[in-house]
């Protein structure tokens, strides 16, 4: 149950680095997803959960892996995600916050994550965090020094049901303090007859989740968004693609709204 304090050792040879990525052809889409995967580094075991713990929003984002991929696809857009579980780190956390490698999740103790000393930590942010942002940052800073206009979208799903409340929303807007881009994507989104859209829910920058739109996207002055669609409207390849048209156009208009380049359709 123990992390190794270096990256080498946490994650062996044969297994898949922490970053998968691609670069992009077009302008001005930057999709991130940071739970994507429900994997977990085989040094940490199952972190002492059953494996029906995995299948859980505690350990990814169901869905948003797909959505961030095929909106990637439609638009040529660069994509970044995440390879490993959030329970592992979340990478959209700074990580000194206690959850960033949380002892508990909603409702359910994580027992690999208890107890943990200060290089076990150490070892799951040279590992799993570190490379993540830095290649987000690697891949944005050669985007703002060949002055390509770029919009950050993070792409997230949540659960219908938190802690026995049920959530009306199908899909959340979250923004920073800059809501230059959020505004557009929530006025494009609410004229769909019927979708019940999120102002900073079912969370917000006071949760803790801002910590990607915030780092990359606001402190480098680009127009930026994190989006949440509800993870049940995300179940088959026919839901995925739907939303990836649903927001494909929200994107569109938005960028228009914020004087970006029209994106071109794929």
């Amino acid at each position: 149950m123990q992390d190794p304090a270096d990256s080498e050792s946490l994650l062996a040879s044969d297994e898949p680095p922490a970053v998968d990525w691609r670069a992009g052809s077009i302008d001005p889409f930057f999709f991130v997803c940071e739970h994507a995967s429900n994997r977990v580094p085989r040094a940490l075991g199952d972190l002492g959960l059953p494996s029906e713990a995995f299948e859980r929003h505690i350990a990814w984002d169901p869905g948003a892996a797909q959505l961030t991929l095929g909106l990637a696809e439609r638009f040529g857009g660069a994509a970044v995600l995440q390879r490993y579980s959030r329970l592992v780190i979340d990478c959209n956390r700074e990580p000194e916050l206690p959850d960033a490698i949380t002892p508990l999740s909603e409702d359910t103790p994580i027992p690999g994550n208890q107890g943990l000393g200060e290089d076990e930590r150490r070892g799951r942010i040279a590992a799993i965090w570190a490379p993540f942002h830095a290649a987000v940052d690697r891949l944005l800073n050669a985007r703002v020094a060949a002055r390509k206009p770029t919009a950050l979208v993070t792409i997230h799903s949540f659960t219908p049901v938190y802690r026995g409340v049920s959530r009306p929303w199908h899909v959340g807007i979250i923004s920073t303090g800059d809501r230059r881009f959020a505004e557009p994507m929530l006025a494009a989104l609410s004229r769909e007859a019927g979708l019940v859209v999120g102002d900073d829910q079912p969370y917000s920058a006071r949760d803790n989740v801002d910590y990607t739109i915030r780092r990359h996207g606001r402190e480098r002055g680009l127009p930026h968004v994190m989006i949440e669609v509800r993870n049940d409207l995300l179940r088959t390849a026919r839901d995925v693609s739907q939303w990836v048209e649903r927001l494909g156009d929200a994107l569109t208009e938005s960028a228009g709204a914020v004087g970006l380049p029209g994106p071109i359709r794929v």
